[in-house]
């Protein structure tokens, strides 16, 4: 039987590496209820989800699970224990904690784009994580840990993907990476930046240079006029001298 389990995880693996870009290390989101089943069973998760996957894993929880575990009081003592051990990724539930279940949920959401593992006993979860294609659910069924077959929507979204109707979140970023080696995708915050440098003169600054204009200009045409005033002064007096002088 763990041969063929093994052959099964083999298989799945391969699936969601090939389609949604899964890789080593192999994240995997806890919950309590998840090691509240491990801790009945028995089951040390480091050493046995790597022999599973064979691969290396990683275990992974959330602030919005510890905080679950610790209002839910002795009884999930154990549960909680295991949970602290495990690595804890940031939610976005800084100010105020959610429910175990539905902090998961956000953590994989927008096509699970850190490739996480659910690993959970609750239904209601299950039933909404496989409403999400891409997102390997893994569970524990007679103390043996089992990574569950593609879910019928995750199929239906390859199956989509393959005929081109679909391009997958994987791919999307491949090609995205692609362009941006290329040099062929923009910032558009760069071109405005660059266009809004590119332009005319400052408008105060021609002003100022007008008035200095305007400045040099004024004393000459003051000189000119105070001469002008002059001669017109000058010319009748020098009539009336030639006129006395001549009489």
């Amino acid at each position: 039987m763990k041969i063929t389990r093994q052959k099964h995880a083999k298989k799945h693996l391969g699936f969601f590496r090939n389609n949604f870009g899964v890789r080593e290390p192999y994240q995997i989101l806890l919950d309590g209820t998840f090691c509240q089943a491990a801790l009945r069973g028995r089951i040390q998760l480091r050493d046995q989800l790597p022999r599973y996957l064979m691969g290396e894993t990683q275990l992974c929880t959330t602030r919005c699970v510890l905080k679950e575990l610790e209002t839910l009081g002795k009884e999930l003592y154990g549960a909680k224990l295991i949970a602290q051990k495990c690595q804890v990724r940031n939610c976005r539930h800084f100010k105020s904690a959610v429910s175990g279940s539905e902090c998961l949920l956000s953590m994989v959401e927008e096509g699970n784009p850190h490739h996480y593992f659910v690993a959970t006993q609750d239904q209601n979860l299950s039933v909404k994580v496989k409403k999400s294609p891409g997102i390997p659910l893994m569970f524990i069924i007679q103390n043996t840990i089992v990574l569950d077959k593609p879910s019928p929507r995750t199929v239906a979204f390859v199956k989509a993907v393959e005929s081109g109707q679909l391009v997958s979140v994987h791919e999307k970023q491949s090609i995205k990476q692609l362009k941006e080696e290329q040099g062929l995708v923009r910032n558009p915050e760069r071109r405005r930046r660059r266009r809004k440098k590119v332009g005319g003169p400052n408008p105060l600054s021609c002003l100022k240079k007008k008035k200095k204009a305007q400045d040099t200009k004024s004393p000459a045409s003051e000189k000119k006029k105070r001469r002008k005033r002059i001669r017109n002064r000058s010319t009748p007096k020098a009539l009336s001298e030639q006129q006395g002088v001549e009489g």
